[in-house]
């Protein structure tokens, strides 16, 4: 590019004349509405059309019809990013405020704090952040998940209470929309951590396992069938019951060896690896804890017992037979599920032996320190 045609160049380019002001193209159909301005030439409608028809022809048809009205959203959350989010968390809005409204009619809010402890328990477990961000299309942050989760539990309060009062179509209604954010798993959650009730056989067995420490024990518990002619009474007052019983022909452990002696058995006896207690635990202390449950629950010689323990010593042996044996006189009388719960003979006792560490001549004791 050369010199002579730079300066050849117009320093600047009119868009309007003296005679006629340029008017874009959005202003002409109003054009005869508008304040004309100083040193502009006044168009009329017919005018104003034809240029508008021209620039129409000129884009292809393209132009922009201002009469032509665009339809209203169908939500007013249309331009926000996260419309379906908003739009569920209305209608829980919308769905709580209806309910209150309902209940406080029916004088069942506000509920004093005494009446709202006697509700009828309804847990329930909600979707997942992961999963409700399918539903609400949208990442389902702490806080946004904080806010639905809140709105549903008031929600569930409400369904608590138009259940307990017996309005069920109410609580139909508010039931369909918890569902919809209710987790597929929630039967096996709420399981987890609920003792499964041991079933007796058909000759009122019960079958119960107990574990302490590293030890473990399977105890059978058979009610005494009643007193005979052949009973005789203990200087303890307790009825005994002489019987000759084959403990692993009774339970099936026989393997065609060599037949085993009979034991005899009677109500206050307790067997232990086909040996009676007191050979079996000859320190005073381990029997005791194994007959602690008879003695809380006061069913003392009133059922047999049969023991197999296996793995640690007499201490945790001891204590696996005592937990098999609570769990098997709840399962023959539930009614002493609360003595044997409050004794902390129901559950597992969770104490054990803490291991040896490196350098250490035991689990805390060290070696002694010599200086030389």
């Amino acid at each position: 590019m050369n010199l002579v045609s730079v300066l050849r160049r117009p320093l600047y380019r009119r868009f309007a004349t003296a005679t006629r002001q340029f008017i874009p193209t959005s202003q002409l159909t109003a054009a005869d509405h508008r304040p004309i301005p100083h040193g502009a030439v006044q168009l009329d409608l017919t005018t104003a059309q034809e240029i508008e028809e021209e620039v129409d022809a000129g884009n292809g048809g393209d132009g922009f019809d201002n009469d032509k009205q665009q339809p209203h959203p169908e939500s007013p959350n249309f331009y926000t990013a996260r419309s379906t989010y908003y739009d569920n968390l209305l209608e829980l809005q919308n769905a709580i405020s209806r309910t209150r409204g309902t209940l406080r009619r029916l004088h069942l809010l506000p509920l004093p704090e005494f009446a709202r402890k006697s509700l009828k328990p309804m847990p329930t477990v909600w979707k997942t952040p992961e999963e409700m961000t399918v539903d609400f299309e949208t990442t389902m942050t702490i806080s946004r998940y904080r806010k639905v989760t809140v709105l549903l539990n008031e929600l569930n309060e409400y369904l608590r209470i138009a259940t307990t009062a017996g309005h069920t179509d109410i609580a139909d209604k508010i039931g369909a929309i918890i569902g919809i954010f209710e987790s597929g798993k929630k039967e096996a959650f709420l399981a987890r951590g609920l003792r499964k009730p041991v079933q007796l056989d058909q000759h009122g067995r019960s079958y119960t396992f107990g574990k302490r420490k590293t030890s473990a024990a399977r105890v059978w518990m058979i009610p005494v069938k009643g007193v005979d002619s052949s009973s005789s009474i203990d200087q303890t007052g307790h009825t005994e019951t002489a019987t000759d019983v084959n403990v692993d022909q009774l339970f099936g452990l026989s393997n065609g060896g060599p037949e085993p002696r009979s034991i005899n058995v009677t109500a206050s006896t307790i067997l232990v690896n086909n040996i009676p207690i007191a050979e079996y635990f000859p320190q005073p202390v381990d029997r005791e804890r194994i007959v602690r449950p008879l003695k809380i629950a006061g069913v003392l010689g009133k059922y047999n017992v049969f023991t197999l323990a296996r793995g640690g010593g007499t201490t945790g042996q001891s204590g696996a037979i005592a937990h098999g044996i609570a769990k098997g006189i709840f399962a023959h009388e539930p009614e002493t599920g609360t003595v044997l719960k409050r004794a902390k003979l129901l559950r597992r006792d969770p104490r054990m032996v803490e291991r040896k560490k490196t350098n250490l001549a035991k689990a805390r004791k060290a070696y002694t320190w010599v200086k030389r």
